[in-house]
């Protein structure tokens, strides 16, 4: 399945839960820069997905807010980047069955393209930015609400394991280990930027991260490295 015909996309949209009044936003959604270069396409979702990402974060940051009327700023950005990261986001692409339709070149296709969490996660971001501009604001706003609010939800009892770099600083004193240390490289354009980070402790690599900002992978590879820690200090 390749998402190219009237058919598919409605398959698509209908896994979405999201009716197109203009279906070509959601295939030019599902069209990756390595299908274009092998097809006579004039666009690939990299401007989609840069806008989704921002109606995405609007609307997160948005029902963090006025559900969570008493909680500091930095537990609000905790719990957004628990909920708006790439793992996150290729998972509820995963759930969804969007690599189904991901238009991809053949040699990206052969290589697994259809389940890596990059992909997914961006075209995920782009389809939100299909709908923003098929159905603007309140429609983008209703999908998001409807897709995410289950893992807002679920987040909200363990807001306190969010800051995994403090949880994770903790555990290492507690264990007679030196204090971790980040390495976090970035790669891409400034609109699409990828970061990875790999956290240490006492000189030993113990769980790496990606994500879309320094702060996530970062936060990602120290959850790594807690859990890793935690399972040598109960055995």
């Amino acid at each position: 399945m390749n998402g190219t015909t009237p058919e598919q996309l409605t398959e698509c949209a209908q896994r979405i839960g999201y009716s197109f009044n203009n279906p070509e936003l959601l295939r030019h959604a599902l069209v990756h820069r390595s299908w274009q270069a092998e097809h006579d396409d004039s666009i690939n979702n990299e401007r989609l997905e840069f806008l989704g990402d921002a109606v995405l974060g609007w609307v997160i940051a948005d029902l963090a807010f006025h559900r969570l009327g008493d909680m500091p700023e930095g537990k609000l950005s905790d719990l957004r980047i628990s909920v708006v990261n790439m793992n996150a986001l290729a998972e509820l692409a995963r759930t969804l069955g969007l690599g189904d339709f991901i238009l991809l070149g053949k040699g990206e296709d052969a290589a697994g393209g259809r389940d890596k969490s990059s992909i997914l996660s961006d075209a995920m971001e782009a389809v939100l930015g299909a709908v923003y501009l098929d159905g603007g604001a309140s429609a983008a706003f209703g999908l998001v609400e409807k897709l995410f609010s289950p893992a807002l939800e679920a987040a909200l009892p363990h807001l306190d394991m969010f800051d995994a770099k403090s949880r994770l600083q903790e555990l290492c004193s507690r264990l007679g280990y030196s204090s971790p240390t980040y390495e976090t490289d970035g790669e891409g354009p400034d609109h699409e930027r990828i970061f990875t980070a790999c956290v240490y402790v006492d000189g030993v690599e113990r769980g790496t991260g990606i994500g879309k900002t320094k702060k996530a992978a970062e936060q990602i590879a120290a959850t790594q490295a807690h859990l890793v820690l935690s399972q040598q200090d109960d055995a």
